[in-house]
């Protein structure tokens, strides 16, 4: 049987419905499943051999006759593997769920958990403007002290697995010199770097309550003696040299502060940046992974008192207005992108973005969701042209059949590509179609010397269309993927996409992309 995503992880417009509400409304049996297994013990009880349901039962305390209802969920999650009745972790419970390896994550979900009766405030929030569950000004340092570690050693674990994404691109950017970590947190980034280039020092600015224990994980790193602590308010003036470093770092720092910070906060970075340093911002931004995005930002207003996830536009005229370049907003695997920016073009020419990569974060930011495809993917059959010929109303109008490339032309043409990208928006089709014309645009400037886009569906960037004779608006009207002789809908299915046959006038509308690349 097909397994299907869960719908609140692949919003669909076209094809939600009663499922998706109540995927949305069961959300929270999933992650409760997580904790209760991350809180029992389950994972390093089994990860050095394969128990029963009893003796799981036995070491976890547990009542024989309801564990195995649990293991079977944890089973459907892919956290355990049942054989012969046996229960084994799998690759990833093993890789990330047992206590003292490298990239256990188990503290930042607990984390998480612990965040759970925030979020039930939520309403309460809203009616009162903001944040209602305070910590009380006579918090006992114990206490507090606890709930800073807790919180610390949580970033730790997400941090280090961001930091092996993000590393790659500063493979030889970064000859030596001193880095700035701004809100450094647990340090592991910052870490990252200092491993990466032996001759580079760091210095890692954050509150004093923080770099206590930022201070204990550089031991246990090894790398105290490459480091400096400097405790500070970010709000208020740096204590540290101006014009002073290769590379300052901001990572998963700027949404905890707000709008009106945010200016403020750059600046100072700008300032300690020596002429051909480098910057980088590190977080989550509404146009990279949208869906989390907000949901984070939900959570800052819950949590902090002015909190907010921004948007790479925001940031990046920010960081303009501050006199920086900037490259494209790069977009990690996980949730989080970069923002990278130098007072000098030729600073960033360092750093190691892929093309593809920064053409990708440009065009997400005109709207569209892209997928990457392989042009042999695209399937030319016999008929999708047909469908042109008979059936459509627009048959023999320029740049529409019999006016648009033949099927052999156009695998052709895609004999001279190897690479594409699929691109995903909405109504209303001018807009649609010129924001395609502004992404083709865009692969050009990028080095994309050969891109070329073709688009499912009629021309219909004119008011009025050309009746007879030729297109009147050849440096804009481009061939239809249908026209051209595409199947579409298999092109669509083969990137990842969703797309169906629609029966009412109503149903929400889709509308298809294909720009080649190289």
């Amino acid at each position: 049987m097909q397994r299907n995503k869960l719908s609140f992880l692949n919003h669909d417009p076209q094809g939600d419905g009663p499922q998706y509400l109540e995927d949305l409304a069961t959300g929270y049996w999933f992650s409760q499943a997580l904790f209760t297994a991350v809180e029992s013990g389950i994972f390093p009880l089994l990860e050095t051999g394969g128990k029963t349901a009893a003796e799981i039962a036995s070491a976890l305390g547990c009542m024989p006759q309801s564990l195995p209802r649990f293991l079977h969920a944890l089973c459907a999650l892919g956290l355990l593997h049942n054989d012969g009745g046996l229960y084994f972790t799998t690759r990833l419970s093993s890789e990330y769920l047992i206590p003292g390896k490298q990239d256990y994550q188990g503290e930042s979900i607990l984390w998480r958990r612990d965040l759970i009766p925030h979020w039930t405030g939520l309403g309460k929030c809203l009616k009162e403007g903001g944040r209602v569950d305070c910590k009380p000004d006579g918090e006992d340092p114990a206490d507090r002290a606890e709930r800073i570690r807790k919180y610390i050693r949580a970033m730790d674990c997400v941090a280090r697995v961001k930091t092996r994404e993000i590393l790659p691109l500063f493979g030889g950017a970064l000859p030596g010199g001193e880095m700035l970590d701004v809100g450094a947190g647990s340090g592991a980034v910052a870490a990252g770097f200092l491993e990466g280039t032996p001759s580079l020092r760091a210095t890692l600015m954050d509150i004093p309550e923080v770099l206590e224990f930022t201070g204990e994980l550089m031991r246990e790193r090894g790398l105290e003696e490459r480091v400096t602590l400097c405790p500070a308010n970010i709000l208020e003036e740096w204590p540290v040299e101006k014009g002073r470093f290769s590379l300052v770092l901001l990572s998963n720092i700027i949404h905890a502060y707000s709008e009106q910070e945010l200016p403020a906060l750059l600046a100072r970075a700008a300032e300690c940046l020596e002429p051909e340093g480098i910057m980088v911002i590190h977080d989550l931004f509404f146009e990279h992974y949208p869906e989390k995005a907000a949901l984070f930002d939900l959570n800052m207003f819950i949590n902090t008192y002015n909190g907010r996830i921004f948007s790479l536009k925001a940031v990046g005229e920010e960081l303009v207005r501050q006199g920086l370049c900037l490259l494209d907003p790069v977009a990690l695997g996980t949730d989080t992108a970069l923002l990278i920016a130098a007072r000098e073009t030729e600073s960033l020419a360092r750093v190691r973005v892929r093309p593809e990569d920064r053409l990708i974060a440009k065009v997400r930011e005109l709207g569209f969701q892209v997928q990457p495809l392989s042009v042999e993917s695209i399937p030319v059959p016999g008929w999708a042209h047909l469908r042109c010929r008979f059936g459509c109303d627009r048959y023999g109008s320029p740049h529409c059949p019999p006016h648009s490339p033949t099927p052999q032309e156009t695998r052709e043409l895609l004999g001279g590509y190897t690479h594409a990208l699929l691109l995903e928006g909405e109504p209303p089709t001018k807009d649609f179609q010129r924001k395609v014309l502004q992404a083709e645009r865009d692969a050009f400037v990028a080095g994309f010397h050969k891109a070329f886009a073709l688009w499912a569906g009629p021309c219909s960037l004119c008011d009025t269309c050309a009746t007879e004779g030729p297109c009147r608006n050849t440096r804009d009207s481009r061939p239809s993927m249908e026209g051209a002789g595409i199947d579409v809908f298999e092109t669509v299915r083969r990137a990842g996409f969703a797309l169906r046959t629609l029966g009412k006038k109503d149903d929400f509308i889709k509308y298809y992309a294909l720009l080649l690349l190289e």
